[in-house]
């Protein structure tokens, strides 16, 4: 049987190769099992080897790190989605972070297919990543997250918010009590002000089941929700 010698460079490309290769699934790896933050819905969640493959891929089409993966109905259909995030980015108020969304053959309809530019590996595929800023409120020792804030200052956010967390609020006579038990008040999305209207929008307190936008007027610091929007999906 021929032994490899010392002097044989035809074997030295094909080492190194095995070397790297090996290198970068180890890193993968210890990502995938100690440095990763993971929110999955119950049918769709992931295996081990499926977060290696989806992190491969997520490299591939330009994200430089992934910090998590989660997972989402979208409802009314019943296929699911994947959303990888990078580390986060924070700049005084500012937190931005690289977004990344992926499709899961098995989890879609029958036959469907990557879009023109998307990458394929296996079962999974995606496109270009994206950047998604938020704004931080802060309101005693908690912060948020929040979307959008339009014709508000953050501080001004902050107040509105600190009233709704605490019940300082009344309700008009628009408003369904039992529907406001389902907001999700740790929740904020967005923050907006037009003349004297001022709109909040909370997610629900359980996932992927939708929003509220409540109508809020203000009168010096009594706070009244007057109108109460639900979305369902």
């Amino acid at each position: 049987m021929h032994q490899p010698r010392s002097n044989d460079k035809s074997i030295i490309p094909h080492i190194k190769m095995k070397k790297a290769l090996f290198a970068f699934l180890t890193f993968i790896l210890t990502l995938s099992s100690y440095g990763l933050d993971r929110d999955y819905v119950p049918r769709a969640m992931l295996t081990k080897d499926q977060e290696k493959e989806v992190i491969v891929l997520a490299k591939k089409c330009g994200m430089k790190e992934v910090s998590k993966i989660s997972t989402h109905n979208m409802y009314p259909s019943p296929f699911r989605g994947i959303r990888l995030q990078g580390p986060e980015q924070v700049k005084g108020r500012e937190v931005s972070y690289s977004v990344l969304s992926m499709s899961h053959g098995a989890w879609l309809e029958p036959g469907a297919k990557p879009r023109k530019g998307q990458i394929q590996m296996g079962k999974f595929w995606a496109g270009k990543p994206y950047t998604r800023k938020k704004t931080i409120l802060k309101v005693g020792k908690k912060e948020f997250q929040i979307g959008s804030i339009n014709g508000m200052t953050p501080e001004q956010c902050e107040t509105i918010l600190g009233l709704l967390l605490n019940g300082k609020y009344e309700l008009g006579p628009a408003v369904n009590k039992k529907t406001i038990d389902q907001v999700g008040w740790d929740k904020p999305s967005n923050f907006s002000r037009r003349g004297e209207s001022i709109s909040v929008g909370f997610l629900h307190k359980a996932k992927d089941a939708g929003f509220f936008d409540l109508q809020i007027k203000m009168v010096g610091k009594k706070l009244t929700i007057e109108q109460m929007f639900q979305a369902i999906p």
